[in-house]
C-alpha cells in the first residue's frame, strides 16, 4: 500500500484545491479509499497498472460480504470511479479500471417524515420565556422553514440572516451559496430572540455566531441534535427525530402543498432535481395510504355476481 499511499494524497488534494468540497466529503472519499487501496495491498498489488477490473469487484463484494447495503457499496464505488477518472486524467493511469462497472443496485427508502401536527408539538415544546428557551424555539422555528441541514444551521452568522427581506443566505455543500426564503412565524421567532435573549446569553461578549449557547460560543451539531431530542419527548413524539427529518418533513409538507420542485430543489440545494424526486415519492405514499384507510372498496374484491 506504501507505493500507492501518495496518489491517494494527490487526489485529496485535488478534491480540496479544485473541487472545494467539503471536509466531511473529502474525509469520506479518503476513508473509502484507504479500504480499497489497503485491500489492493493485501493481494500484492504495488502499481496503479497492476489494478484490475477484477480488483474492484472483489472489493465491492467484500463489501457484501460484510453486510454493507446496495446503497453503501454504491457510494464505495462512485468513489472509486472519481479517484481512477483521476488518475487517468492525470496520466497515472493508462486504463479506468471501473468503467464497465455497474452501479450495485440499492432499495429505495422513503424518508420517514413528521406529521403536521408533530412538527407544531415540537416548534411550540421550548418555552417562550428566558433565554435559552426562546432561543432553542428560534432554532427549530428557522430550522422547520427553511430546511436547512443541521451543519447549516449552526453555521449561520448574524449577518446571514436577513430580517427585512424575509431570507436567509446560507453555504451548502461545495461551498455553493444559495437564498432560503423564511416564513413569517420564524422570522417573528428570530426577531424575538435577536433583541431579547442573544445579548443576555452572550453578557457583552462578541460572537459571529448567530444562535449561541450559555458560553458565548455557536452549537455543534452534536449539541442541537440533542436539544432537538430533548424536546421530541417533552412533544410526545414516538418517532426517532433528528435534524434531518425536519429537513425531510419540510420539503414532504412543500411538495404536499404545490410546490414545484424546482423550487423545492433551489431551497435544498439539491445539485441534481433527480434527489429531490424523492419527496414526489412520499407524497405519493401518503396519497396511497389515505386512499386505502378512507375508499370503501380499496382492497376489497366484489363477491357475487358482476354489475354490467
Amino acid at each position: 500500500m506504501s507505493r500507492l499511499v501518495p496518489f491517494l494524497d494527490l487526489f485529496v488534494g485535488y478534491l480540496h484545491a479544485e473541487r472545494g468540497l467539503a471536509v466531511r466529503t473529502v474525509e469520506a472519499y479518503a476513508r473509502d479509499l484507504s479500504e480499497y487501496l489497503r485491500g489492493l495491498s493485501a493481494e500484492g498489488v504495488e502499481t496503479l497498472e497492476g489494478i484490475s477490473e477484477a480488483h474492484v469487484r472483489g472489493h465491492l463484494d467484500a463489501l457484501g460480504a460484510r453486510g454493507l447495503s446496495g446503497r453503501s457499496q454504491a457510494r464505495h464505488l462512485a468513489a472509486l470511479r472519481v479517484f481512477h477518472r483521476f488518475l487517468l486524467a492525470e496520466q497515472h493511469l493508462s486504463r479506468d479500471p471501473t468503467v464497465h462497472l455497474e452501479t450495485p443496485k440499492s432499495a429505495r427508502r422513503l424518508p420517514v417524515v413528521l406529521t403536521l401536527e408533530e412538527v407544531e408539538a415540537l416548534l411550540d415544546a421550548p418555552r417562550a420565556e428566558g433565554p435559552p428557551g426562546l432561543r432553542d424555539r428560534a432554532m427549530l422555528a428557522l430550522l422547520y422553514a427553511t430546511g436547512l441541514r443541521v451543519s447549516e444551521l449552526v453555521s449561520l452568522g448574524v449577518e446571514s440572516l436577513r430580517l427585512d427581506a424575509g431570507f436567509l443566505v446560507t453555504r451548502g455543500k461545495g461551498n455553493k451559496e444559495r437564498l432560503v426564503p423564511v416564513g413569517s412565524r420564524a422570522l417573528e421567532a428570530a426577531r424575538i430572540y435577536l433583541a431579547l435573549a442573544r445579548p443576555e446569553l452572550l453578557h457583552g461578549r462578541r460572537a459571529r455566531a448567530l444562535f449561541v449557547t450559555a458560553r458565548g460560543r455557536g452549537f455543534s451539531r452534536q449539541g442541537f441534535w440533542k436539544l432537538l431530542c430533548r424536546y421530541a419527548r417533552a412533544a410526545g413524539i414516538q418517532k426517532r427525530v433528528s435534524p434531518h427529518k425536519l429537513r425531510h418533513s419540510f420539503a414532504t409538507h412543500l411538495v404536499e402543498r404545490g410546490a414545484d420542485l424546482r423550487s423545492v430543489q433551489a431551497m435544498l440545494g439539491h445539485a441534481d432535481l433527480a434527489t429531490t424526486q424523492i419527496y414526489t415519492h412520499v407524497d405519493a405514499e401518503r396519497l396511497r395510504g389515505v386512499y386505502d384507510r378512507a375508499h370503501p372498496r380499496s382492497g376489497a374484491v366484489p363477491h357475487g355476481p358482476s354489475v354490467r
